[in-house]
């Protein structure tokens, strides 16, 4: 019987197209899910777009548009994310989903009843750009660190909360029966250390007059729901809570992916919602850093430094830069992206390197007309090293165990010179278990790179082997 597994990554904004952040995600995600996939598992993957709240409302207003035909055209932009950056999701959720609406309602009645929803007035301090409230001790010269060019704003007037005080000594158990309930452990001592120095109560409204697009407050026409209280609920509304039960019940609870900014957000706000609303809590929590650009600056839609991770694609080719992102890209850490670097990590890892190889290797068993018989799933040693790393998250060190053979493989071809053999024995003893290398590392690279995955598995599964097109045309 196989695993049940159920992921699902967070869901951006639809007030810019996809930046390289968003491909980040997407990608890491789509490698998870990839490798439960070659492992036989079950897997039902979400991703999606959260179209509700103030920063959408005031794009949309900007742009002279309806709030909805404005996320209906920006939402089509992730959608294509399927294609352009080869995302193998099974389900695409938007917040402005009927369903998604029902479902949201329905979760803060849950909420309501067990007595954790209540109304009072507050004054706070407000970042548009991240939709949440900010303390002074999280400011940097009064303004939010990650939204430096937007100023905050004052808020003052009556909404409702949402308990979370009530959730800190059963958050705290919940994460010590759960010593691996965030990833990477880092990320864990924080939202720990968080919960332990006391939890506030947060607000979950808005008043309609003021800032009208979201779903409605149940019971409440002055109020709707804040953002992020509603767009947190997508993660079961996908999969069919409330309303499908045998549905929610055969995929929850969920493997979650998310970027450091939403550690807060995922691993205590929304493991408390839960807790409120009777249902169980997520499987586990994997938290991805940004990507810098040259020069440690964050990369954002408000700074307006991103790069258009589907433009890039389209220039260099699609595995390409599912390659760098997770290869040369820390899982846990902040990185930086360069389109030098990028260039360089092509030609150096994948054009002088995979390419090489495969195409040397198929040539001279082409030339040879030498016959192979290779097996799949032949290297158990390769195998188990791979799945340790992939576990654990560790992209950037499962794809360096593959280039780690390949390099052996390119060694032993430097050290025999097959190519100057004359007996067609020799040549075979050479190139056989070579070729063998290079199938068994194509398999695995399923998660990573899928297209040049199966051309080479394509290739070199052939009983006489020939050389294709190159997998890297070399940049100019």
């Amino acid at each position: 019987m196989s695993n049940k597994f159920y992921i699902t990554t967070t869901l951006p904004y639809v007030n810019a197209k996809p930046h390289l952040g968003h491909a980040l995600e997407f990608i890491q995600a789509d490698a998870i899910v990839r490798w439960r996939r070659l492992k036989g598992d079950d897997v039902f993957f979400n991703i999606g777009t959260d179209e509700h709240g103030a920063k959408i409302y005031e794009k949309a207003l900007e742009e002279k548009m309806d709030p909805k035909a404005y996320c209906d055209k920006n939402a089509e932009t992730f959608l294509a994310v399927k294609e352009k950056l080869n995302i193998s999701f099974d389900n695409f959720i938007r917040t402005t989903d009927k369903h998604h609406v029902m479902a949201a309602q329905e979760f803060w009645k849950k909420c309501e009843t067990n007595g954790d929803i209540y109304k009072k007035t507050y004054k706070a301090k407000y970042c548009i750009g991240c939709e949440m409230e900010v303390t002074d001790s999280e400011l940097v010269d009064d303004r939010c660190p990650d939204h430096p060019n937007r100023e905050l704003e004052i808020r003052e007037e009556e909404n409702y909360f949402f308990r979370l005080s009530k959730y800190q000594k059963l958050l705290l158990e919940f994460y010590k029966k759960n010593p691996d309930f965030v990833i990477p452990e880092l990320r864990f001592n924080e939202i720990k250390k968080f919960a332990e120095g006391g939890l506030e109560d947060f607000s979950i409204s808005r008043l309609k007059n003021k800032m009208p697009w979201g779903v409605p407050v149940p019971g409440d026409d002055e109020h709707i729901m804040y953002v992020w209280f509603e767009a947190l609920v997508n993660y079961i509304s996908a999969i069919g809570w409330p309303d499908k039960e045998d549905k929610f019940k055969k995929w929850w609870p969920a493997y979650q992916v998310a970027g450091k900014n939403n550690l807060r957000q995922q691993s205590a706000m929304w493991q408390a919602m839960l807790m409120s609303a009777g249902l169980p809590n997520s499987k586990q929590i994997f938290i991805h850093g940004f990507i810098n650009s040259a020069g440690g600056q964050k990369m954002s839609k408000s700074l307006g430094n991103v790069v258009d991770p589907i433009e890039m694609a389209e220039k260099y080719g699609i595995d390409p830069l599912r390659y760098y992102l997770l290869a040369k890209m820390s899982p846990f850490e902040d990185g930086e992206f360069s389109i030098e670097n990028f260039e360089q990590t092509h030609t150096a890892d994948l054009a002088n390197g995979l390419g090489n190889l495969v195409a040397r290797v198929s040539n001279l068993l082409e030339k040879n007309e030498i016959e192979t018989v290779l097996e799949k799933d032949a290297d158990k040693k390769l195998i188990k090293e791979f799945e340790e790393k992939m576990e654990n998250y560790k992209f950037n060190e499962a794809l360096e165990v593959l280039w780690k053979k390949l390099r052996a493989c390119d060694e032993t071809m430097t050290k025999t010179e097959p190519w100057k053999m004359k007996d067609k024995e020799e040549i075979k003893k050479v190139l056989e278990p070579v070729a063998q290398n290079i199938l068994s590392v194509a398999e695995l690279l399923q998660p990573f790179m899928p297209a040049t995955s199966e051309k080479i598995v394509a290739q070199f599964s052939a009983k006489q082997v020939k050389k294709g097109e190159a997998l890297f045309p070399r940049l100019n």
